[in-house]
């Protein structure tokens, strides 16, 4: 046994044995990081403007602080990007995390010193829990690829500044630097087909044993090496043996993946973003994500139908059903307070709490009042797949608006490995799946309102092309599943056959 992986197994377990602590204390340690971040948050600038002061439990915590998104948000970004102290948090944050935003154009996430070990220590845990379940150290010792932004930050308003994989990458623990690829030079290069050859070359003689990144981008790279080599990913890589993803739902994705690689290999999905690590799969033999309850976020849950309500109900965990869809809050040492985060998640268990993460709030599509949600067009795509067994490379669905009753649809742009024999008998499958997913949407077929559902194909790497006209190829930047409106459909045109 090597050195790395000898270490690792006592570290794994001590790390495990704290995660279950915290699965069976979960509501009390969410009461206690809601009292800390009550307390520190009082003497901010938001703080006082809020009151915060004076509230002493949740109740009041929610007439105090109202839900926001970034652009609401925004003017005390602004003040800590002029250098003021004390706005959010204490002092200022170490980091502003870069992202985009859909209205906001670029957004900056603050990081603060309490705040960057949810990021840093949930991923390690992460590993860890693998590792004391499954027995399997060795990945340890190999090579490990994290496919991730570029690792140079600027400053706004003195602050370092850049993509959430950037800023961790400085933050990798020194006794992996010698396992990490690819280099420092080549993660810092922007053009992402430029950086896949690079990573290419870096990676495809050496020993590489984990794999993590946006599912989409792991593929093109795995595309590029079967390409050169001529092998699948078992033989390039007869030791990979650990795959890491998140960011996007990985079932459409999953078939395709493995196929490449050519072998079962374990998988860990993970829920980060730049706002904070959420959750991880702590098991591989239990379904969902465990929610970080013990790692300076409070959360929140409002009902997924009431989010865009003037007073909807916030929930705390103590309160939350199995089944039900939830807008993920967030309030948290960063200093985000009421923050929608726009993602959906429901609980799959509530001992301990387990999530799956069910869609965007804001990508859905309900030109008709549908409102069908980004879990539901997944299950109906990826059910009616794996009866075909087709593979799907990448999708996504916007309504198509006609004058006249029963002539308007939803309209799938797919891109297929291998497009199916009859289009329109697997069209007319996912729309059953769909319909049986969905009620108001059976009903809007039933009562000729819609059409049934309408597949146009994208032709091979259109997907790529089009993240790559619009500046968003590689990284985290994902395709959105579903929108309310014509613009990705409209943009896919020069690429569908």
């Amino acid at each position: 046994m090597k050195f790395k992986s000898f270490l690792a197994k006592p570290f794994a377990s001590y790390v495990y044995k704290q995660v279950k602590r915290s699965m069976q204390n979960a509501v009390a340690d969410q009461e206690a990081i809601f009292r800390e971040l009550v307390k520190t948050g009082a003497g901010t600038q938001f703080g006082k403007d809020h009151h915060l002061a004076e509230v002493s439990g949740h109740e009041q915590f929610t007439q105090a602080i109202p839900i926001r998104d970034y652009e609401q948000y925004k003017p005390y970004i602004e003040l800590v990007k002029e250098g003021k102290h004390n706005i959010l948090w204490k002092g200022k944050p170490i980091y502003f995390a870069k992202t985009s935003g859909t209205t906001s154009g670029v957004k900056y996430i603050p990081i603060t010193k309490d705040s960057i070990p949810n990021h840093i220590n949930t991923a390690r845990n992460a590993l860890l829990c693998y590792m004391a379940e499954s027995g399997n150290t060795a990945f340890a010792d190999g090579n490990m690829i994290f496919l991730s932004g570029s690792p140079e930050l600027e400053r706004v308003g003195g602050i370092p500044t850049g993509r959430l994989s950037g800023i961790v990458n400085h933050h990798i623990p020194s006794y992996l630097r010698k396992n990490q690829l690819p280099s420092y030079e080549t993660n810092c290069i922007e053009d992402w087909e430029t950086k896949l050859d690079k990573i290419v070359g870096e990676t495809i003689n050496r020993n590489m044993t984990l794999i993590s990144g946006i599912p989409p981008w792991m593929q093109m790279y795995f595309d590029r090496l079967m390409d050169i080599s001529g092998k699948r990913i078992k033989d390039v890589f007869p030791n990979f043996s650990v795959l890491v993803h998140g960011g996007v739902n990985f079932s459409p994705y999953k078939s395709r993946l493995f196929e490449s690689i050519g072998r079962p290999i374990a998988a860990i999905e993970t829920f980060p973003a730049s706002e904070g690590f959420f959750a991880f799969q702590d098991s591989q033999h239990a379904e969902g994500l465990l929610l970080n309850t013990n790692s300076g976020i409070f959360f929140e849950f409002v009902p997924a139908n009431e989010i865009f309500n003037e007073n909807p109900t916030r929930l705390s965990l103590k309160d939350v059903k199995v089944g039900e869809n939830y807008a993920l809050i967030i309030n948290s040492n960063a200093g985000l307070w009421g923050y929608n985060i726009g993602d959906t998640v429901k609980f799959v268990s509530t001992n301990p709490y387990r999530i799956v993460v069910s869609g965007r709030t804001k990508h859905f599509i309900s030109a008709f009042g549908e409102h069908v949600i980004g879990e539901e067009v997944e299950y109906s795509l990826m059910k009616a797949a794996k009866e075909e067994r087709l593979q799907i490379t990448e999708f996504t669905v916007a309504p198509m608006i006609s004058q006249g009753a029963g002539k308007s649809y939803h309209e799938w742009f797919i891109e297929f490995e291998k497009a199916p024999d009859n289009l329109e008998a697997f069209a007319s499958r996912v729309d059953a799946n769909l319909r049986e997913k969905n009620i108001y949407y059976d009903d809007l077929i039933t009562g000729n309102i819609l059409l049934p559902l309408k597949i146009s194909v994208v032709q091979r790497n259109g997907f790529i092309e089009y993240m790559k006209s619009i500046g968003k190829l590689g990284g985290q930047n994902k395709v959105p599943r579903l929108s309310n409106d014509r613009k990705l459909a409209d943009a896919l045109q020069p690429w569908i056959n």
